[in-house]
């Protein structure tokens, strides 16, 4: 037998008997859920996204609840699974499928593509879960799955060597199209659980006994990926102001940028900065909060917080008093929520 064919057959076996069968999202076939469970496990864990899943799901249960909501009540929503343009695109795409295609996803990779932050692995992921094309997925699993099955040597940081491991990803697939599902969750459970990045379990691999790197020993050589991003860091002050009724003075951030869109308190650049927005008779009654690195993709964000309870209800420039009521509409980043709830430290 081939082995592109006892690849796939080796996986959807494996899958059938061994994968996991049990995610919420796997439980069926309609594109809307399948879409949303690929767009939240982008850079986040399972066992984050699955509660987040369950309550978004009932909150907008079609696409056509989530394209009529407001996208502050998808944020809230979104509140602490971080990567906040997911949900915006999540909401814009929403929007799209029901006001440009009546309401029903395409049922290719290629047109599927054509929607708001769906990129080409997850129009595959859909495509094939759910229509049964004929595609590759090409995540950071699969990646790693396929360049250590193939002892592939090139740097993938190279645009011709990411589409030659593609092309590979392409070739491996089943060529009974009603395979794919399985064989798509395979690769995926097979990268999730078995092929991980560090500390492979390769004795439980289906694949093992054609697996490049298995033979040379070389595992944790796998993927070749030369390129690093620059990190940047920053240090915020934020202004955590309240009254004794419990409300909270929080604005707007802008529309692009760090947590572009959400609610938080005041940032400032220096704590001499976040001073002179408030009275001088208030200064001795300020709280230094406990400082902490918040990690971005990119950046690290040393975030300092100082809180007051305000006598008077003043204006802090941009934004407004929110009550507690209020402010569990609105979304949050994960620090400013805990600043709130007081679970910073």
């Amino acid at each position: 037998m081939p082995k592109a064919l006892t690849f796939a057959k080796q996986l959807v076996d494996w899958q059938r008997l061994q994968g996991r069968h049990d995610l919420p999202w796997q439980r069926s076939r309609d594109p809307y859920r399948v879409w949303l469970s690929e767009i939240m496990l982008q850079q986040t864990q399972v066992v984050t996204v699955l509660g987040y899943y369950e309550t978004f799901l009932k909150a907008f249960p079609t696409v056509r609840d989530l394209a009529m909501a407001d996208v502050d009540d998808v944020l809230a929503l979104w509140s602490g699974l971080g990567y906040y343009r997911r949900a915006r695109h999540l909401h814009e795409c929403a929007r799209q499928v029901v006001t440009q295609l009546g309401g029903e996803f395409p049922n290719n990779a290629a047109k599927l593509q054509t929607l708001k932050g769906i990129g080409p692995s997850t129009a595959a992921a859909v495509a094939s879960l759910c229509f049964n094309e004929r595609v590759a997925i090409f995540d950071g699993n699969v990646k790693r799955v396929l360049s250590r099955y193939l002892a592939f040597e090139e740097d993938l940081a190279l645009a011709t060597h990411a589409k030659a491991l593609q092309a590979h990803a392409q070739a491996l697939l089943p060529t009974q199209p009603h395979d794919m599902p399985t064989y798509t969750q395979a690769i995926m459970d097979l990268g999730a659980t078995v092929c991980t990045p560090s500390k492979p379990n390769c004795p439980s691999c289906p694949v093992k006994t054609d697996c490049g790197a298995l033979t040379q020993g070389r595992q944790a050589d796998y993927p070749k990926q030369s390129k690093r991003v620059k990190r940047s860091s920053e240090t915020w002050w934020a202004l955590c102001a309240t009254t004794p009724q419990g409300d909270v003075w929080l604005q707007q951030r802008p529309p692009t940028g760090v947590w572009a869109g959400l609610y938080t308190q005041p940032m400032f650049e220096s704590e001499a900065q976040l001073l002179s927005a408030l009275p001088m008779e208030w200064h001795g009654w300020v709280r230094h909060l406990p400082t902490r690195l918040h990690v971005l993709t990119h950046k690290d964000l040393h975030l300092h917080a100082c809180a007051i309870e305000c006598p008077t209800p003043v204006s802090f420039g941009p934004g407004a008093w929110y009550s507690p009521a209020q402010r569990k509409t609105l979304g949050m980043p994960t620090p400013a929520r805990k600043w709130l709830d007081g679970t910073w430290g």
